[in-house]
This record gives C-alpha cells, structure tokens and sequence, in this order.
C-alpha cells in the first residue's frame, strides 16, 4: 500500500492563506471599481499555491516544471496581449475547456499510476473513495470540455447560434447522465480500462449534446455554467491529488460559478433545467424567425441624435452585443463627456445578459474609463426612465423589447427589460431593420411614435453623433 506523504504545517498554512485570497479575490471581481485588486489578489493566491505544490511534491522534475509553466504561460501571456474585447466570451470559453481537459488528464494519470498519487489501497487496487473522485473528476472534466469547445464555436461565429434541436434530446440525454453515474458507481467494484474509457468517451458526447440545443441568447448562463462545471471538476481532481488548494480553488469557482448561473436565469426569467433542456428561441429557430410585420418607421441622422440629446437633461444609453462588435465604447463615452459638459445628465444602463458572458458590457465601459458610478444595473435604473429625456439604445435588442412583458407567445415572455418605451425619445442604433435580436424575434420599440432609428455601423454612428455635437 502506498502512502500520502503528510503536508507540512507551513504547507496547509500556505495553502489557508492562498484560499483566503481567492475568496478575496471574488470579492474583489464583484465590482468593477475592486475588480484590479480582486485580480491581484487572485494572482497573488495562485502564486503561493502553485509555489507550495511545487516544494511539497516530487512527482515531476523542476526543468519540466519550468518548462510546462513557460509554454503555458507564454501562450495566455500572447493571447491576453492579442485578444480584442469583443471576442473576450469566447476566450474565456476556450479556457474552460482547457480546465476540464486538465481535468480529464489528471485523473486518467492518477488511475494509469495511482501509486504515485497515493491512492492505493491495501489489496493493491484504487481506494473505493478516490474512484469515486477520479470518475466524477473525469467525467465532470470531460462535460465542461466538449461542451466549452461547443460555447467556443457559437460565440465565435464559427458554428450556427441558433438551437440545435436533436430528435428524443431529452430522452438521449438523461440517458446518456444515468450511463455516467452508473459507471462511476460500478467503477468502486471494478477498476478495468473499459470501465473508465467509456466513462470518458460518454462524458465528452454529453458535454456536445448538452451545449448544441441551447441558443445564443442563453450564452451568458452557458459561460456561467460551465465555469461552475470547471470548478467541480477541480475540486473533484483536489481530493484525488489530496492536494487542499485545489479542493478550495475549485469548490470557490464551482459554488460562484452556480450563483452566477442562478442570477442569470433570474435576469431571463427561466430556470435553469429549461436552459439546458433547450435554447432560448428555439421556436423562433423552428419556424425561420418571428413573421416580421410591415410597419412604419422614422429614420434619424447623427444630427437629429446630437440636437436632442444636446437639449436633453437626462441621457440613458444601453448598450448591447452590437456595440461590442463595432468597438463602440471608446467613442461611446467620447459622446458621453461632450454631453456632460452641456450640463446633460448622463447613465449607462447595463442588463444581466447583455453581450455574451456575463459582465460583457461592464468590462468594455471599463477599458473605455466610463466612470463607474455612471453604470447601472437593470434594477437600480429601471425607475429613471419614466423621466429620461432620451434612451440611446447601441447594439442591444432583447433586454429592450416589450414583447418580454406583453406577448405570451413570444421566446423571451418574462424576461426582465429596460422600460424604454417610457422615456420621451428613443434612439436606437442598428444596422439595418432586417436584423433581429439573438432570440429571433422583431422588437416593437423599433415602430414606436417616439422612437428614431439610426441605421449605421454603431461606431461610425456615434462618431458622427460627436461631430455634430461640436457644430
């Protein structure tokens, strides 16, 4: 029987104090004005844990140590460096995926030597309990791969948005769940390769089957989510490398990770169980879009924006996923302090689910150096807009459409939006009238009587809005 060699008392005190930081640094990520801090902090953590692995463990040698962390580190430093803010969602889905590979790699090197993981027992086979692990491990790891790799190609464009709608997906799919989890429990009784291989390869066809039915307006909770998956995974592979750092690490990210998923269906008005059983906008998807209806519609220019907002006294300004792809913000908050120094009171209103991830529109205002006091959240700003003068909306579409509180017919009915329609003037930048939002279906506010649309690229838009604002 192999034994764990004892982590030292200044190990577990490193590790403590490694944990602290990390949930420091969540803090500290929960808002952008801590945000820098929460990545210091989290920084810092992962520094002393990784440290502490490397002094208290002699499974690998140093220079391949060094070597792996060069390769690695020297890949997300190049990517970080080149990466573009739009393209962020699906950067962070590429890393998920990255995490529940390791995962995966980790436990099939933990059941192909597990002496040198400490996990035999004493009949020469794999402890009952870090069976359990490993397969859970795997099989978690294995889910967020394949189904990140799934979130990457939507979210790039690589692969259709739209829902991918399966015949018997919901029978396939539990199925293909309770094969899993029977496995894993078969798996304490017998340890043979064919056992954990199919574990595997089952655990990677559900991660692709879960992901391809949900539709791109429910990408912020599929992120959110398969975040959370990564954490278990971690924390999952922590007990088997009964290594504590791991297990907090990950059990921190998956526990966040929920929460954030919960929010985000909350902000839709769905539960979670139907996300997954399906994508917002299948029915939409189904029938080839919503029937668009032949409406009258008033066209405005840059000029007609840049008098009435110049003559306004209160500017809301909701930005969407559009304005994200036309790299808008910086332009954006260009127009912002020219009306401020008009005397115009202006605020950013940011929906739960706007973009592709959650905080997507947070963070490009930021890069912009949009103050953060003048960001709101849905709930906090929805009152104001009774007494708005002007609702610029810039790229978004669902999180404005009043077909959510008055079409029960509709795919996105009961999902919380900004009452635009309240305020005395709507702006609302698009392409052209032919797009619709991501869950496929067309938005009264674009025929409203106080609404005006500005048909243009977003940025070159808001640009020309700042030129007739300085005439």
């Amino acid at each position: 029987m192999a034994h764990v060699t004892a982590t030292p008392s200044w190990a577990m005190l490193a590790y403590l104090i490694a944990g602290v930081l990390f949930i420091l640094a969540l803090r500290g990520l929960s808002s952008p004005a801590t945000s820098r801090a929460g990545n210091r902090y989290g920084m810092i953590g992962m520094t002393i844990a990784m440290v502490t692995t490397l002094l208290t463990h002699g499974i690998a040698s140093l220079p391949e140590i060094a070597g792996a962390l060069a390769i690695g580190g020297g890949v997300g430093f190049v990517t970080a460096r080149k990466i573009k803010m739009t393209d962020m969602p699906q950067l962070v889905a590429a890393f998920h995926s990255l995490v529940g590979l390791a995962a995966v790699l980790v436990g099939l090197a933990a059941y192909l030597n597990p002496g040198a993981f400490g996990i035999l027992g004493a009949d020469g086979t794999i402890e009952p309990q870090s069976r359990i692990e490993m397969g859970l491990g795997i099989a978690i790891g294995a889910i967020t791969f394949s189904g990140s790799i799934i979130a990457f190609l939507k979210l790039a464009g690589k692969m259709s948005g739209s829902p991918i709608l399966l015949p018997g997906r919901h029978v396939l799919n539990l199925g293909t769940l309770i094969a899993i989890l029977g496995l894993v429990a078969y798996f304490t009784q017998d340890q043979s390769q064919w056992v954990i291989a199919t574990i595997t390869v089952l655990s990677f066809i559900i991660g692709f089957l879960l992901i391809i039915p949900i539709g791109g307006a429910d990408m912020p909770v599929v992120v959110s989510m398969l975040n959370s998956y990564s954490g278990w995974a971690a924390a999952a592979m922590g007990f088997t490398l009964h290594n504590t750092a791991m297990i907090i690490t990950g059990a921190l990210v998956g526990s966040s990770g929920a929460i954030l998923s919960y929010i985000m269906c909350k902000a839709m008005n769905r539960g979670f169980l139907s996300v997954i059983a399906g994508g917002f906008g299948a029915e939409a998807a189904a029938t080839g879009g919503a029937a668009k209806e032949q409406r009258p519609w008033k066209r405005g220019s840059a000029e007609d924006a840049a008098y009435m907002m110049k003559e306004a006294e209160n500017v809301i300004i909701i930005p969407g996923y559009g304005m994200a792809v036309s790299q808008a913000q910086h332009a954006l908050r260009e127009m912002g302090d020219v009306l401020k120094k008009e005397g115009v009171n202006v605020k950013y209103a940011i929906h739960p689910v706007a973009g592709r991830m959650p905080g997507h529109m947070n963070v490009l205002l930021a890069e912009a150096n949009v103050p953060y006091d003048e960001v709101f959240e849905l709930e906090d700003i929805q009152s104001e807009f009774a007494q708005a003068d002007v609702a610029f909306i810039i790229g978004a579409n669902d999180v404005v459409n009043p077909a959510a509180k008055t079409d029960k017919s509709s795919p996105i009915y009961g999902m919380p939006v900004f009452d635009v329609d309240k305020a005395k003037t709507i702006f609302f930048v698009k392409r052209s009238m032919g797009g619709v939002g991501y869950a496929g279906v067309d938005n009264d506010v674009f025929y409203m009587d106080q609404t005006m649309m500005l048909l243009a690229d977003a940025k070159k838009m808001v640009e020309d809005i700042v030129k007739a604002l300085a005439h």
